[in-house]
């Protein structure tokens, strides 16, 4: 029996990740791709990418018959539309928007959403009835300092700078992604105050729980497309050796997150599920540098990751996507 997929808001750009990944997910039957300004519509002329992969057309509802249901919603839109279509109880939610990510929001209309990182929540997520999945930021800079707070290593403020492709600001047309702004162009945006270090704050706690640290986060906007590279730093007095090994003992299981000897760079995970980390101390302080897919490792692809959890699949079923570096 394959597993009935829907999707909610299917023309902007994680929908588009996401029907790429589920056409080709060998457990997936991919229904209802529910788009209310492009309903009736061919899927390939919004995610033109897709010609001759799919004749799938915009629905304006759901058949009412998934087993999971992703919303790819904007911020705060999911719980209007949940609001205003009740799911049947049976039906998994996995919502992309940052609704339900934190504690305060977690339980809404009686389903109660699991914070899903699977490097930190897996048991969690293997139960669980819906899945609020993780920030794109939030991702790479949590990975970049779970093992730190597991070992109780997060003593001193972090500082964290980032940066994020344009695909990271949503399909919206807005001044800062027009392209003769954006190309050839670097600027920072929500400084120190970005909506990711709730939820950042929360799962680090959740391993460290006497946590009394601030984290210092700049934002950068990228002239690329699609891709995050974080740099975080904090004081330490874990030698390097020591270091690579904490993160490597941590990571052993997760099969999407890799601790590499050599320096990393953005364009090893474009395209791909992969969370690189590399580690080096350098006079007191310890640089963790992250890469990720904003749009697949975070967004879709950690979505359907989670959906393999949820259904009792080897996480990384769909998943073995290589990137690109030429």
């Amino acid at each position: 029996m394959k597993i009935k997929a829907g999707i909610v808001g299917g023309a902007g750009y994680t929908a588009g990740e996401l029907i790429r990944i589920l056409l080709h997910h060998e457990y997936v039957e991919l229904g209802g791709i529910v788009s209310s300004s492009n309903a009736g519509n061919p899927v390939y002329h919004v995610h033109d990418d897709l010609v001759g992969e799919t004749e799938l057309v915009f629905a304006s509802e759901l058949a009412g018959d998934e087993d999971v249901l992703f919303l790819c919603l904007g911020h705060g839109n999911s719980k209007a539309w949940l609001e205003k279509n009740p799911l049947p109880e049976t039906t998994h939610v996995i919502d992309l928007s940052n609704d339900f990510r934190l504690e305060a929001d977690a339980e809404f209309q009686g389903r109660e959403f699991v914070y899903g990182l699977p490097e930190l929540n897996k048991k969690y997520i293997q139960q669980a009835q819906s899945i609020a999945n993780p920030g794109c930021f939030a991702t790479a800079i949590q990975l970049a300092l779970l093992p730190l707070a597991q070992a109780g290593q997060l003593t001193d403020d972090v500082h964290v700078s980032a940066i994020t492709g344009s695909t990271g600001a949503g399909q919206s047309l807005s001044e800062t992604v027009h392209f003769s702004w954006r190309t050839n162009n670097v600027s920072i945006y929500k400084p120190f105050s970005h909506q990711h270090l709730g939820e950042i704050g929360e799962s680090l706690a959740q391993l460290q729980p006497q946590l009394d640290t601030d984290i210092h986060f700049i934002p950068y906007r990228g002239n690329f497309s699609r891709g995050i590279f974080a740099s975080v730093y904090t004081p330490s007095d874990l030698t390097q050796d020591e270091a690579r090994e904490l993160y490597k003992n941590f990571y052993a299981d997760a099969p999407f997150t890799t601790v590499s000897d050599k320096e990393i760079h953005l364009k090893q995970v474009v395209n791909t599920n992969k969370c690189l980390l590399h580690v080096q101390r350098l006079g007191k302080q310890l640089l963790i540098t992250s890469v990720i897919d904003n749009l697949v490792k975070g967004a879709s692809g950690q979505a359907v990751q989670n959906m393999n959890l949820l259904f009792g699949l080897p996480e990384t079923t769909g998943l073995h996507l290589k990137s690109v570096l030429l």
